[in-house]
Protein backbone atom coordinates (compact mmCIF):
# COMPACT_ATOMS: atom_id res chain seq x y z
CA UNK A 1 0.00 0.00 0.00
CA UNK A 2 2.88 2.29 1.18
CA UNK A 3 4.58 1.74 -2.70
CA UNK A 4 1.12 2.76 -3.87
CA UNK A 5 0.83 6.04 -2.42
CA UNK A 6 4.24 6.82 -3.37
CA UNK A 7 3.74 5.93 -6.96
CA UNK A 8 0.44 8.26 -6.90
CA UNK A 9 2.00 10.59 -5.45
CA UNK A 10 5.27 11.04 -7.59
CA UNK A 11 2.52 10.54 -11.01
CA UNK A 12 0.91 13.21 -10.01
CA UNK A 13 3.56 15.48 -9.24
CA UNK A 14 4.53 14.39 -12.56
CA UNK A 15 1.57 15.77 -13.91
CA UNK A 16 2.51 19.72 -13.12
CA UNK A 17 -0.94 20.57 -12.50
CA UNK A 18 -0.25 23.98 -12.53
CA UNK A 19 -0.15 24.53 -15.83
CA UNK A 20 -3.38 22.45 -16.41
CA UNK A 21 -5.04 25.92 -16.66
CA UNK A 22 -3.37 26.48 -20.02
CA UNK A 23 -5.60 23.76 -21.55
CA UNK A 24 -8.38 24.12 -19.60
CA UNK A 25 -8.83 27.59 -20.46
CA UNK A 26 -8.31 27.00 -23.98
CA UNK A 27 -11.11 24.33 -24.27
CA UNK A 28 -13.24 26.66 -22.43
CA UNK A 29 -12.84 29.39 -25.33
CA UNK A 30 -14.57 26.44 -27.44
CA UNK A 31 -17.12 25.57 -24.95
CA UNK A 32 -18.12 29.17 -24.72
CA UNK A 33 -18.01 29.57 -28.10
CA UNK A 34 -20.84 26.65 -28.98
CA UNK A 35 -23.04 28.24 -26.13
CA UNK A 36 -22.64 31.47 -28.02
CA UNK A 37 -23.54 30.72 -31.74
CA UNK A 38 -25.28 26.99 -31.44
CA UNK A 39 -29.16 28.96 -30.64
CA UNK A 40 -28.49 30.82 -33.83
CA UNK A 41 -28.49 27.25 -35.55
CA UNK A 42 -31.00 25.05 -33.37
CA UNK A 43 -34.45 25.76 -32.47
CA UNK A 44 -34.01 22.82 -30.24
CA UNK A 45 -32.82 23.48 -26.51
CA UNK A 46 -31.32 20.18 -25.87
CA UNK A 47 -28.24 20.29 -28.32
CA UNK A 48 -26.74 22.80 -25.44
CA UNK A 49 -24.36 21.22 -23.25
CA UNK A 50 -25.68 20.22 -19.58
CA UNK A 51 -23.64 20.87 -16.85
CA UNK A 52 -22.52 17.72 -15.87
CA UNK A 53 -21.52 17.06 -19.75
CA UNK A 54 -19.44 20.17 -19.26
CA UNK A 55 -17.80 19.26 -16.12
CA UNK A 56 -16.73 16.41 -18.09
CA UNK A 57 -15.03 18.31 -20.88
CA UNK A 58 -13.31 20.29 -18.50
CA UNK A 59 -12.05 17.49 -16.20
CA UNK A 60 -10.46 15.76 -19.73
CA UNK A 61 -9.31 18.92 -20.63
CA UNK A 62 -7.04 19.50 -17.31
CA UNK A 63 -6.17 15.44 -17.39
CA UNK A 64 -4.90 15.53 -20.52
CA UNK A 65 -2.38 18.38 -19.53
CA UNK A 66 -1.28 15.80 -16.97
CA UNK A 67 -1.11 11.81 -18.85
CA UNK A 68 0.71 14.46 -21.59
CA UNK A 69 3.43 15.42 -19.41
CA UNK A 70 4.40 11.49 -18.06
CA UNK A 71 4.75 10.51 -21.87
CA UNK A 72 6.56 14.47 -21.91
CA UNK A 73 8.95 13.37 -19.01
CA UNK A 74 9.94 10.15 -20.38
CA UNK A 75 10.51 11.21 -24.41
CA UNK A 76 12.67 14.35 -22.97
CA UNK A 77 14.91 12.38 -19.97
CA UNK A 78 18.13 13.60 -21.45
CA UNK A 79 17.33 17.42 -21.03
CA UNK A 80 15.67 16.04 -17.76
CA UNK A 81 18.90 15.18 -16.05
CA UNK A 82 19.77 18.75 -16.47
CA UNK A 83 17.50 21.24 -16.42
CA UNK A 84 15.02 19.25 -13.64
CA UNK A 85 17.34 16.78 -12.11
CA UNK A 86 14.66 16.09 -9.69
CA UNK A 87 11.50 15.27 -11.35
CA UNK A 88 10.52 11.85 -10.12
CA UNK A 89 11.02 9.82 -13.11
CA UNK A 90 13.97 11.48 -13.53
CA UNK A 91 15.63 10.38 -9.48
CA UNK A 92 13.36 6.83 -9.96
CA UNK A 93 10.84 7.86 -7.73
CA UNK A 94 8.48 7.25 -10.51
CA UNK A 95 8.28 4.24 -12.47
CA UNK A 96 8.94 5.13 -16.40
CA UNK A 97 6.89 1.97 -17.59
CA UNK A 98 4.08 1.88 -14.72
CA UNK A 99 3.17 5.64 -15.26
CA UNK A 100 3.67 5.33 -19.41
CA UNK A 101 1.10 2.31 -18.99
CA UNK A 102 -1.53 4.22 -16.29
CA UNK A 103 -1.40 7.45 -19.65
CA UNK A 104 -1.99 5.05 -21.74
CA UNK A 105 -5.03 3.49 -19.83
CA UNK A 106 -5.86 6.91 -19.15
CA UNK A 107 -5.88 8.33 -22.66
CA UNK A 108 -7.77 5.28 -23.55
CA UNK A 109 -10.72 5.85 -21.19
CA UNK A 110 -10.53 9.73 -22.35
CA UNK A 111 -11.39 8.67 -25.93
CA UNK A 112 -13.79 6.05 -25.37
CA UNK A 113 -15.67 8.56 -23.07
CA UNK A 114 -15.22 11.05 -25.18
CA UNK A 115 -16.73 8.76 -28.86
CA UNK A 116 -19.59 7.31 -26.98
CA UNK A 117 -20.47 9.74 -23.79
CA UNK A 118 -19.56 13.48 -25.64
CA UNK A 119 -19.06 13.27 -29.48
CA UNK A 120 -17.37 10.76 -31.89
CA UNK A 121 -15.79 14.09 -33.86
CA UNK A 122 -14.16 15.43 -30.63
CA UNK A 123 -11.79 12.26 -31.04
CA UNK A 124 -10.33 14.16 -33.73
CA UNK A 125 -8.96 16.80 -32.38
CA UNK A 126 -8.24 15.07 -28.88
CA UNK A 127 -5.81 12.26 -31.28
CA UNK A 128 -4.70 15.33 -33.05
CA UNK A 129 -3.11 16.69 -29.69
CA UNK A 130 -2.15 13.63 -28.41
CA UNK A 131 0.05 12.99 -31.61
CA UNK A 132 1.27 16.87 -31.61
CA UNK A 133 2.47 16.38 -27.95
CA UNK A 134 4.86 13.46 -29.62
CA UNK A 135 6.08 15.69 -32.29
CA UNK A 136 7.25 18.34 -30.14
CA UNK A 137 9.83 16.82 -28.19
CA UNK A 138 11.55 16.70 -31.04
CA UNK A 139 10.23 19.50 -32.69
CA UNK A 140 11.53 21.51 -30.03
CA UNK A 141 14.91 20.57 -31.27
CA UNK A 142 14.77 22.46 -34.59
CA UNK A 143 14.08 26.14 -33.54
CA UNK A 144 10.64 28.16 -33.99
CA UNK A 145 9.56 24.88 -35.08
CA UNK A 146 8.82 23.92 -31.40
CA UNK A 147 6.60 26.81 -30.95
CA UNK A 148 4.49 26.36 -33.86
CA UNK A 149 4.06 22.92 -32.84
CA UNK A 150 3.12 23.43 -29.25
CA UNK A 151 0.74 26.52 -30.14
CA UNK A 152 -1.15 23.58 -32.49
CA UNK A 153 -1.33 21.50 -29.75
CA UNK A 154 -3.23 23.70 -27.40
CA UNK A 155 -5.17 25.06 -30.03
CA UNK A 156 -6.39 21.33 -30.28
CA UNK A 157 -8.18 21.60 -27.18
CA UNK A 158 -10.12 24.35 -28.32
CA UNK A 159 -11.22 22.41 -30.94
CA UNK A 160 -11.59 19.70 -28.95
CA UNK A 161 -14.19 21.94 -26.39
CA UNK A 162 -16.14 23.02 -29.25
CA UNK A 163 -16.56 19.90 -30.80
CA UNK A 164 -17.20 17.87 -27.70
CA UNK A 165 -20.28 19.75 -26.73
CA UNK A 166 -22.84 18.66 -28.86
CA UNK A 167 -23.77 19.01 -33.22
CA UNK A 168 -22.31 21.53 -34.95
CA UNK A 169 -23.54 23.04 -37.98
CA UNK A 170 -21.76 23.16 -40.96
CA UNK A 171 -19.65 25.05 -42.42
CA UNK A 172 -17.21 23.85 -39.41
CA UNK A 173 -14.35 26.47 -39.84
CA UNK A 174 -15.63 29.90 -40.29
CA UNK A 175 -13.39 32.90 -40.63
CA UNK A 176 -14.13 33.80 -37.04
CA UNK A 177 -13.39 30.49 -35.94
CA UNK A 178 -10.23 30.23 -37.45
CA UNK A 179 -9.13 33.42 -36.45
CA UNK A 180 -9.58 32.56 -32.81
CA UNK A 181 -7.69 29.44 -33.04
CA UNK A 182 -5.11 31.66 -35.02
CA UNK A 183 -4.86 33.60 -31.66
CA UNK A 184 -4.94 30.45 -29.34
CA UNK A 185 -1.61 29.19 -31.51
CA UNK A 186 -0.40 32.56 -31.07
CA UNK A 187 -0.46 32.96 -27.06
CA UNK A 188 1.01 29.48 -26.47
CA UNK A 189 3.49 29.75 -28.89
CA UNK A 190 4.61 32.74 -27.06
CA UNK A 191 4.31 30.89 -23.74
CA UNK A 192 6.32 27.72 -24.36
CA UNK A 193 8.89 31.15 -25.99
CA UNK A 194 9.78 31.99 -22.40
CA UNK A 195 10.06 28.55 -20.99
CA UNK A 196 12.89 27.85 -22.93
CA UNK A 197 14.72 30.05 -20.83
CA UNK A 198 15.08 27.70 -17.48
CA UNK A 199 15.97 24.96 -19.85
CA UNK A 200 18.53 27.07 -21.63
CA UNK A 201 21.77 24.37 -20.20
CA UNK A 202 20.26 21.48 -20.41
CA UNK A 203 18.41 22.00 -24.14
CA UNK A 204 21.90 23.19 -25.29
CA UNK A 205 23.74 19.95 -23.14
CA UNK A 206 21.36 17.41 -25.11
CA UNK A 207 21.76 19.45 -28.82
CA UNK A 208 18.14 20.60 -28.49
CA UNK A 209 18.15 23.88 -30.77
CA UNK A 210 15.76 26.34 -29.37
CA UNK A 211 14.84 29.21 -30.24
CA UNK A 212 16.92 30.63 -26.59
CA UNK A 213 19.71 27.72 -27.56
CA UNK A 214 19.82 28.49 -31.61
CA UNK A 215 20.45 32.99 -30.71
CA UNK A 216 21.38 32.71 -27.41
CA UNK A 217 20.06 34.60 -24.48
CA UNK A 218 21.02 38.41 -25.05
CA UNK A 219 19.24 38.12 -28.28
CA UNK A 220 16.38 35.70 -27.24
CA UNK A 221 15.29 38.09 -24.05
CA UNK A 222 15.44 41.56 -25.84
CA UNK A 223 12.89 39.16 -29.02
CA UNK A 224 10.95 38.27 -25.69
CA UNK A 225 10.41 41.82 -25.24
CA UNK A 226 8.98 42.89 -28.52
CA UNK A 227 7.08 39.72 -28.82
CA UNK A 228 5.34 40.61 -26.00
CA UNK A 229 2.90 42.90 -28.45
CA UNK A 230 2.66 40.47 -30.77
CA UNK A 231 -0.81 38.96 -29.60
CA UNK A 232 -2.18 42.54 -29.11
CA UNK A 233 -0.85 43.56 -33.06
CA UNK A 234 -2.07 40.65 -34.15
CA UNK A 235 -5.89 40.63 -32.88
CA UNK A 236 -6.45 44.53 -33.83
CA UNK A 237 -4.88 42.96 -37.29
CA UNK A 238 -8.08 40.30 -37.50
CA UNK A 239 -10.40 42.74 -36.01
CA UNK A 240 -9.36 45.46 -38.80
CA UNK A 241 -9.74 42.49 -41.33
CA UNK A 242 -13.67 41.97 -40.33
CA UNK A 243 -12.86 38.29 -39.74
CA UNK A 244 -14.66 38.98 -36.21
CA UNK A 245 -17.71 40.67 -36.41
CA UNK A 246 -18.85 40.29 -33.12
CA UNK A 247 -19.38 43.44 -30.42
CA UNK A 248 -16.76 43.74 -27.90
CA UNK A 249 -17.93 43.32 -24.79
CA UNK A 250 -16.22 46.21 -21.82
CA UNK A 251 -14.87 43.31 -19.91
CA UNK A 252 -13.01 42.15 -23.19
CA UNK A 253 -11.31 45.39 -23.52
CA UNK A 254 -10.37 44.87 -19.66
CA UNK A 255 -8.56 41.57 -19.76
CA UNK A 256 -7.58 42.78 -23.20
CA UNK A 257 -5.37 45.43 -21.15
CA UNK A 258 -4.33 43.10 -18.61
CA UNK A 259 -3.31 40.49 -21.18
CA UNK A 260 -0.68 43.10 -22.86
CA UNK A 261 0.30 44.40 -19.44
CA UNK A 262 1.02 40.84 -18.06
CA UNK A 263 2.55 39.59 -21.35
CA UNK A 264 4.96 42.67 -20.96
CA UNK A 265 5.47 42.21 -17.45
CA UNK A 266 6.63 38.53 -18.20
CA UNK A 267 8.90 39.58 -21.13
CA UNK A 268 10.30 41.99 -18.65
CA UNK A 269 11.28 39.43 -15.71
CA UNK A 270 12.99 37.17 -18.26
CA UNK A 271 14.62 40.43 -19.54
CA UNK A 272 16.10 40.75 -16.34
CA UNK A 273 16.82 37.49 -14.74
CA UNK A 274 16.76 35.20 -17.70
CA UNK A 275 18.27 32.67 -15.27
CA UNK A 276 17.32 29.86 -12.95
CA UNK A 277 16.86 32.51 -9.80
CA UNK A 278 12.78 33.49 -9.14
CA UNK A 279 12.47 30.67 -11.86
CA UNK A 280 9.56 29.57 -10.18
CA UNK A 281 7.68 33.06 -9.82
CA UNK A 282 8.66 33.95 -14.00
CA UNK A 283 6.64 31.05 -14.78
CA UNK A 284 3.91 31.59 -12.61
CA UNK A 285 3.79 35.19 -14.42
CA UNK A 286 3.90 33.23 -17.96
CA UNK A 287 1.55 30.79 -17.12
CA UNK A 288 -0.92 34.05 -16.14
CA UNK A 289 -0.49 35.84 -19.13
CA UNK A 290 -1.59 33.18 -21.31
CA UNK A 291 -4.40 32.27 -19.75
CA UNK A 292 -5.39 35.71 -19.02
CA UNK A 293 -4.77 36.32 -22.90
CA UNK A 294 -7.64 32.90 -23.44
CA UNK A 295 -10.26 34.27 -20.93
CA UNK A 296 -9.86 37.32 -22.84
CA UNK A 297 -11.65 35.38 -25.88
CA UNK A 298 -14.24 33.79 -23.52
CA UNK A 299 -15.29 37.53 -22.99
CA UNK A 300 -16.75 38.16 -26.49
CA UNK A 301 -19.06 35.51 -25.71
CA UNK A 302 -19.67 35.04 -22.12
CA UNK A 303 -18.00 37.99 -19.89
CA UNK A 304 -19.71 37.42 -16.45
CA UNK A 305 -17.75 33.95 -16.81
CA UNK A 306 -14.63 34.78 -18.83
CA UNK A 307 -14.10 37.27 -15.18
CA UNK A 308 -14.60 34.21 -13.00
CA UNK A 309 -12.29 32.34 -15.24
CA UNK A 310 -9.62 34.62 -14.96
CA UNK A 311 -9.62 35.60 -11.33
CA UNK A 312 -10.18 31.22 -10.11
CA UNK A 313 -6.87 30.79 -12.50
CA UNK A 314 -5.28 33.85 -11.61
CA UNK A 315 -5.29 32.36 -7.66
CA UNK A 316 -5.20 29.07 -8.04
CA UNK A 317 -1.67 28.95 -10.65
CA UNK A 318 0.08 30.95 -7.83
CA UNK A 319 -1.39 28.63 -4.98
CA UNK A 320 -0.33 25.59 -7.05
CA UNK A 321 3.31 27.31 -7.82
CA UNK A 322 3.54 28.07 -4.70
CA UNK A 323 3.53 24.41 -3.60
CA UNK A 324 6.33 23.70 -6.24
CA UNK A 325 8.92 26.06 -5.91
CA UNK A 326 11.42 24.19 -6.59
CA UNK A 327 11.67 24.11 -10.54
CA UNK A 328 14.12 21.53 -10.58
CA UNK A 329 11.12 19.27 -10.28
Amino acid sequence: MDSLLKFVKAYVKSMRLYYAFITGISGWVGVSFYEYVTPVHYSNIQVMPSAEKKLIILTFLFMCWGINQIFNDYMGLAEGRINAPNRPMVTGELNAAASLLLSTVLLAAVSLATYYYLEPLALFPLLTGVGLNFIYEHAKGYGILGNIVYGLTISSCSVFGFLACGPVAHPLFTKERVSILVMMWLLNALMTYFTYFKDYEGDKAAGKRTIIVKYGLEKSKLFGVISSFLPSVTFIAIYMSGCITVPLTPTFWILAILTLFLELWNACLYYVNPGEEKTSYSLATNTRACVCGQTTFIAIYAPQLATLLFLVSYIFIGFLFDLHKNSKE
